[in-house]
Parts: structure tokens; sequence; C-alpha cells
């Protein structure tokens, strides 16, 4: 089976752009499966679902999504083994830009949009920085000339990556990224041993233990304070 993980800011287009990449892989005969990470709620799931593609789900709740990516992607992948997949295809939730939900040696793609802003790309951090395909989305909507700037941007953090413009609602450049997904080279049975390609946003203060009151005498634990005399 292959393992593909798929990350994004939110509402990005990484649902979309999965679904219209799918079609292409499912006319090549091969067997597709979904797991949806997200926080409070996704529908996500029935969209897969009407595709014809096996699909999982899972909220983390009050969690980190990116720690509770970590520690269900092991279970998710022997659930992919177990039911044959040639590609199982993980969407994380739309992440806040710190995050970094790949793994070495499992393909990382990063969904990102041209409406977000010139200068998104220098905002976000491992999840677009490691990823191996930088997938730019909704450039129907901005001139070319903003295409160029952004994506140029794009390449500017992230030069080692294949950057590629795909349009989730017609499914333009869908096919071109389908061929990079799937290598028939590459197996994997688990994740167990495998280390992540960047470590996680890391906090553990009273605020995580559901501390509500706001004043120092109430936190504690890994707290980072902002300099002002000097910024």
């Amino acid at each position: 089976m292959n393992l593909v993980t798929i990350s994004g800011p939110p509402s990005s287009g990484k649902t979309a752009v999965i679904l219209k990449t799918a079609e292409s892989l499912k006319q090549r005969g091969l067997k597709i499966g979904a797991v949806k990470f997200d926080c409070l709620y996704t529908d996500d799931d029935v969209a897969y679902e009407k595709a014809g593609i096996p699909v999982k789900k899972g909220l983390s709740g009050s969690l980190c999504p990116d720690h509770y990516f970590v520690s269900n992607i092991e279970a998710v992948t022997a659930w992919g083994v177990e039911e044959k997949f040639d590609l199982l295809v993980s969407e994380s939730a739309g992440l806040c830009n710190r995050c970094s939900p790949y793994v070495k040696d499992i393909k990382a793609v990063c969904v990102i949009d041209n409406l977000s802003g010139i200068n998104t790309p220098r905002k976000i951090g491992p999840m677009l920085r490691m990823a191996d395909i930088v997938v730019i989305t909704k450039g129907d909507i901005v001139s070319q000339a903003e295409r160029e700037v952004f994506a140029a941007g794009v390449y500017a953090v992230n030069p080692g990556a294949v950057i590629m413009h795909v349009n989730g609602l017609t499914g333009q450049g869908a096919y071109e990224l389908s061929t990079l997904l799937f290598d028939e080279n590459q197996h994997i049975d688990t994740l167990k041993g495998k280390k992540l390609r960047f470590s996680m946003p890391s906090a553990l203060c009273s605020y995580c233990l559901g501390e509500t009151r706001i004043g120092e005498s109430y936190q504690m634990g890994n707290v980072r304070k902002i300099d002002l005399k000097n910024n």
C-alpha cells in the first residue's frame, strides 16, 4: 500500500483536490481509501462516500489535531493494509500554519490557495517547508501575474518541492498530480518506528489542562512571554 499525507490551511481545497485526483487514480484500476482528521466537525466523509471511496474520520475535540493525528495514524495505516488499498490518503484538519503532520519516507502534500495572500507562504512553517509537493488552488480567481508571484513565494520557502496548480472544481491538473501520488515501488505495511519530519508544536501549560482564568498567578508549565521592550 502507498500512503500519502495531505495538509493545508482551512478551506484551501484539500478535499476537492483529493476527490478529483482520486477519479484519475480509480480510472487506472487502483483501490483508494481515505481518512479525514478534523477538530470539531466534518462532513467531508460524506463527500468521499458519494465518490465511492471507503473513508474513516477522526475528530480530535479538545486535543491538538496534529497530536491526535500522530497518535492514530498507525492504526489507520493498519486499517488500510487490512482493506488492501493500493493508496491510502490521510487528510489533515485545516491546521494552524505551524503544524507539521508529515512522516519521513511518506509522501507529503501541502495544499494552499492563491486567495490567502502573497505573504502567506512565508507565514507557514513545516507544513509548507517540509512538503514534497505543493498544490496551489483557486488560480482561476486571480490573474496570471498574481499566480506567478504567489508561486514564486512558495518556491522561495520550499525550493525542493514540486509546485503544481490544480483546480478543485474542474479537475484541471488533477491527472498530473495523480501520476505523482502513487509509486509502484513503495510498500507500507506499518508506520511503527518511523519518525516525523519535524517536531510537533510543544505546549504543556495550565491552559492545556483546563485552566480558564487569566493572569500570571494562574500560568504554569511551558509559557512564553512577549518581549515588549525590544520588539
